[in-house]
């Protein structure tokens, strides 16, 4: 099921919109409009570009953290020492 986009009007006596998810959960709130209509081209032009949109991480790395690289679940390297048996072979 689809979100809903909601008009309301701030504190400020402003029009503004919010997305909704169909559980009830706020995804975004928009900037203030002037009018109804504004707000609607807003949520017009959201719809057309928030489907296409492409993800640009922007956020610093957090300090300090060293990552480990990440270890394949089947080549994973044992140590240890092993005993030949009388062939030679592992």
């Amino acid at each position: 099921m689809a979100g809903t986009f909601e008009l309301f009007v701030d504190d400020d006596s402003q029009i503004r919109f919010r997305l909704v998810m169909p559980d009830g959960h706020v995804l975004a709130v928009s900037g203030q409009f002037t009018d109804k209509h504004a707000a609607a081209a807003a949520i017009e032009e959201v719809r057309e570009c928030a489907g296409t949109g492409l993800i640009q991480d922007v956020a610093p790395p957090p300090p300090n953290v060293l990552l480990a690289p990440p270890q394949h679940p089947h080549y994973t390297v044992r140590r240890g020492t092993r005993r030949l048996n009388s062939l030679g072979a592992a």
